[in-house]
């Protein structure tokens, strides 16, 4: 088979595989895996390249990035600390439905941080819809604004949203390069997006049933399952955070700090560990793997270097303009698609780009134009980032169904707002100001 024939059905391998993500005719896993079979077939990869090639196989800083917070979360999903905030939240505020909100999406968005912001939306969803209950206001839209809550805080930090990860591991850049480039144009999109709910979700603000005296005999220290695991479970929590903001400094890779964190955490809460493996997603972590593979082989028959040289070709040295494109497109197309996929596919793109961008800074912009545009533009529609599948599932679980049309009739003006506030961040602070 010709080189040109094998990259031209690696193409259709891989759109085919990006079809059945996107439309979930299939499970995503199964589709990646199938991908990942088909590349093998075709000769677009092999053992080597899937296994140990740092840049077309299996990111295996990722996988265990992935792994090692998935194993901390469980354990901390057991001390009940998430329903302790949200109930004394809930009564601070002392029920009003607007205040409420932006404690719980404040507290979403912190967790979604330093936590995924799926597993941070998992842990907040039940105690919204138990408090939305008490108050008397119908919970949908809580649901709806949380979730985007989560995928702004999410975009701040290395470890908040896995296509950070995906572009961390891919471009080298460590948790405080997220917090310092991210962290300010992130506090200031979670700000507006406040205000915005404001208006935007008004007619959550209605009551419909009961009084807020309802919430005057829920005790939060009920919530708190195990006090002394809560404890040894924070104070784990907190020296792993530690060792992600050290680990550039100490050279030890984030998904080392995970390992680690994991492993002390599991050694010192004691917690069993049919209770904390119950909680990995394997299919995730499976997903990953097989994606992986599938943009490697499409790297491999050089169809991503050729992508990387068309937009070289257009763009030239005028990395402003390709800062801008990626920034929107990204937020356009991960819309559409769950933006991992996305970003995997985009990431050695957006390498090629900014290893021939001789500027540093602007060199780095590419990438977060990247993270925000996906991360951000997952907001968009119901489909555009997984916390949001997941929330959906949960409304519907639970008797509330959410439209995909009625989350989109929000999520586009949020996502078109947040998207369009980071163009002038960008441009000032990477172009302009630099």
């Amino acid at each position: 088979m010709s080189p040109a024939t094998t990259a031209a059905l690696a193409v259709v391998v891989f759109v085919g595989t990006y079809v059945l993500i996107a439309t979930e005719r299939v499970h995503r896993t199964a589709a990646a895996l199938g991908g990942a079979a088909l590349m093998v077939l075709l000769g677009a990869t092999n053992a080597e390249r899937m296994f140990f090639d740092a840049h077309t196989g299996v990111d295996w800083n990722v996988i265990f990035l992935l792994l090692g917070m998935m194993i901390i979360v469980s354990v901390v999903r057991q001390t009940g600390l998430f329903e302790y905030l949200a109930i004394v939240a809930a009564q601070r505020t002392g029920g009003h439905p607007y205040r409420l909100m932006v404690v719980l999406c404040l507290i979403t968005a912190t967790a979604s941080a330093f936590l995924d912001n799926v597993t941070t939306v998992l842990l907040m969803a039940p105690v919204t819809l138990l408090v939305c209950t008490r108050i008397g206001v119908a919970p949908e839209l809580f649901l709806i604004a949380q979730v985007m809550a989560s995928n702004i805080g999410g975009t701040a930090t290395l470890i908040g949203d896995p296509p950070n990860i995906i572009i961390g591991s891919r471009a080298g850049l460590s948790f405080l390069d997220f917090v310092r480039n991210l962290g300010p144009i992130i506090l200031i999109v979670l700000a507006v997006f406040l205000v915005l709910a404001r208006w935007l979700f008004r007619s959550a603000y209605v009551r419909v049933g009961a009084h807020p005296e309802g919430l005057a005999d829920l005790d939060p220290k009920r919530a708190i399952r195990d006090p002394r695991l809560l404890r040894r479970a924070l104070l784990v929590l907190g020296l792993t955070v530690l060792g992600f903001l050290l680990h550039d400094a100490l050279s030890v890779e984030p998904s080392v700090v995970a390992l680690l964190g994991a492993g002390l955490m599991v050694l010192l809460t004691r917690v069993d560990h049919r209770a904390y493996l119950a909680d990995v997603e394997l299919p995730t972590l499976v997903f990953f793997a097989g994606l992986f593979v599938v943009v490697g082989g499409l790297v491999n028959v050089g169809v991503i270097s050729a992508l990387s040289d068309a937009l070289l070709g257009v763009f030239g040295s005028a990395t402003l303009p390709a800062v801008s494109t990626i920034l929107f497109a990204s937020a356009v197309v991960s819309g559409v698609v769950d933006n991992i996929p996305y970003v995997a596919t985009m990431a050695p793109v957006v390498q090629g780009l900014a290893e021939a961008t001789p500027d540093s800074q602007a060199a780095q912009a590419l990438w977060w134009a990247l993270a925000l545009g996906a991360d951000l533009g997952g907001n968009a529609t119901a489909v555009g980032a997984s916390a949001n599948v997941v929330v959906l599932g949960f409304a519907a679980r639970n008797g509330i169904p959410i439209s995909f049309w009625r989350f989109t009739r929000y999520g586009l003006v949020v996502a078109a707002v947040t998207v369009t506030l980071c163009w002038p961040y960008l441009a000032l602070r990477y172009f302009l100001l630099a």
